[in-house]
């Protein structure tokens, strides 16, 4: 019975890391994709690749703490409780993967793992408010962080970068596989700046995905690694391998959400959303929270295309009762040499409308799932862990 119950949490534990794949690919490289600097297949291998060194590097530390702090007692942790704890997670991460949107790995890990403690009276209930603060905290900074930038800096940053991705063309950078070794190949039209940019918005990426390993991992395999039957390197490279098939596979639902569906992110916007999140993501894992990357790099994209949405507005009253729209970056140029253009000179296909920056249904449908996935976790984790039997609780 053990030995089944071990293929069964190990089994489950590549179901999760798989859906971890699926769901923080689009956070690293969503905004690379979405301004067609790389492919999906790119995406995968650098996600892939620099998940495996963070989680390889870093993530045994994380591993050692996350079943230690989170609950009074580790003896909680059986093969059984285990098993049913990776389920949630996976399962319900599978839901948000499926839906096309990114949920929270360390969210839904630490709501089940809470749920166990809560169902048993071992929750540390210190640690999980601080946690749960940050996790509210950091992604309203990244939305107005990124909402002001895009209302209020985004031109003159982009006149700076001068920096458009090309979304219908071939993408900037990609992996030449006709070699024995693979190699990266830059397109030929591309000049030295455009290059520049889109190697700091895949360098944040593979940072992103970096950060990504050295906490993600031990979502997958800290239950069944508590368990001492396995070693440490052995789980590593299983759910390494379960996040890389994530990221080939089902991770281009998400890489489409996060790249195009929320809002239109041409390559200066990427860099924006990258710098942003990942600078906040760091600075949560320096202070020691598990930082749920995913909900801050959506936000930060929402936030941008919320805050270039909002320069557009409309002045009634300008052509005898007409309404002309007026972009608000027209109404506050300041460039030197650059003259703001008297209200009704714009050519109308020159305004961005806010349709085309900054889709509602989409973000409503994002952030209600990444409320919904975690939930699903918690909810489900605790009533089987408080009512079912067999755990013995």
């Amino acid at each position: 019975m053990p030995e089944v119950l071990l293929i069964v949490g190990l089994l489950t534990a590549i179901f999760v890391g798989y859906n971890i794949g699926g769901s923080t690919t689009g956070p690293a490289f969503g905004p690379a994709v979405g301004a067609n600097v790389i492919t999906k297949v790119t995406a995968a291998a650098l996600m892939s690749v620099f998940f495996f060194i963070g989680a390889y590097t870093i993530g045994p530390e994380v591993v050692e703490t996350l079943g230690k702090d989170l609950v009074e007692s580790t003896s909680i942790f059986t093969l059984r409780t285990n098993a049913a704890v990776l389920f949630f997670i996976g399962g319900a991460l599978f839901v948000g993967n499926y839906a096309g949107v990114p949920a929270s790995t360390s969210m839904t890990a630490v709501g089940a793992i809470s749920a166990l403690g809560f169902a048993t009276g071992e929750l540390n209930w210190d640690i999980l408010g601080e946690v749960v603060i940050w996790w509210v905290v950091a992604p309203i900074i990244g939305f107005w962080v990124a909402g002001v930038v895009g209302r209020y800096f985004y031109p003159r940053i982009n006149a700076w970068i001068a920096i458009e991705g090309d979304q219908q063309g071939d993408p900037m950078i990609a992996i030449d596989r006709s070699g024995l070794v693979p190699q990266f190949r830059f397109r030929a039209d591309g000049d030295r700046r455009e290059m520049t940019g889109a190697l700091i918005v895949v360098a944040i990426g593979c940072l992103m995905g970096f950060a990504s390993g050295t906490s993600n991992i031990a979502n997958a395999i800290a239950p069944i690694y508590g368990t001492g039957d396995v070693n440490m390197t052995t789980l590593i490279l299983l759910g390494c391998g379960a996040v890389a098939v994530g990221s080939f596979t089902i991770a281009r639902r998400t890489l489409d959400t996060l790249g195009s569906d929320i809002t239109n992110l041409p390559l200066t916007a990427a860099i924006v959303v990258a710098v942003i999140s990942s600078g906040i993501v760091v600075t949560l894992s320096w202070l020691g929270i598990p930082a749920s990357f995913v909900v801050i790099a959506t936000m930060s994209i929402v936030g941008l295309g919320w805050g270039r949405a909002t320069r557009t507005t409309t002045l009634s009253g300008v052509r005898a009762g007409e309404e002309t729209p007026v972009s608000v970056g027209a109404l506050t140029a300041e460039e030197e040499g650059e003259r703001s253009p008297k209200i009704g000179e714009e050519e109308p296909e020159d305004i961005p409308q806010a349709s085309d920056l900054f889709d509602p249904s989409t973000t409503a449908r994002v952030i209600l799932m990444q409320n919904i996935v975690p939930a699903i976790s918690t909810v489900g984790a605790y009533l089987t862990f408080r009512f079912i039997p067999i755990f013995g609780f």
